[in-house]
């Protein structure tokens, strides 16, 4: 079978459209396999956090115990999109990437519902680390003014 040119091209793109979807599922597939209840120390108290698939598998939400703060996660085309309902007000979205090795999966600022500038407090990263099926970790970038801080949690399985 002879390839034109016309046709070359268009497996090509196809090709590469399939590739950057994949990298978006596949971190979608990481998060599907965190549903359950997972617990972590953070500043001398227990937390819990819940993840759970949602809307008939399309997206997965995850829920704090002790703020009561929701972030859901979905493939838009070819991004994982993060939408972190926040208990400050407002709700930061998130375009995640994961990285090549499967450990580590990074969500950078993309815009905000609810925030009133720039300056106001909203969390602006994300990275969550695996190191295996029942630990992992997840360290949120928080922003106010100009200045960040970072909160880390070591969370294991709970069930």
């Amino acid at each position: 079978m002879k390839l034109t040119h016309g046709t070359a091209v268009l497996l090509l793109m196809f090709a590469t459209q399939t590739l950057a979807q994949s990298d978006a599922q596949k971190g979608f597939d990481k998060l599907k396999s965190l549903s359950g209840t997972w617990v972590s120390e953070m500043q001398g108290e227990t937390e819990t956090e819940t993840y759970k698939l949602v809307s008939n598998g399309s997206a997965v939400m995850s829920d704090t115990s002790h703020d009561g703060m929701v972030s859901m996660f979905a493939v838009d085309g070819n991004r994982l999109l993060m939408t972190h309902y926040c208990g400050a007000g407002n709700q930061p979205r998130m375009i995640g990437s994961f990285s090549p090795d499967g450990k580590t999966l990074t969500f950078d600022f993309l815009d905000a519902t609810n925030l009133a500038s720039p300056q106001s407090g909203h969390m602006q990263h994300a990275v969550f680390t695996f190191a295996d099926a029942d630990h992992y970790t997840e360290d949120w970038t928080w922003a106010k003014d100009g200045v960040t801080q970072v909160h880390h949690m070591n969370l294991r399985r709970q069930n």
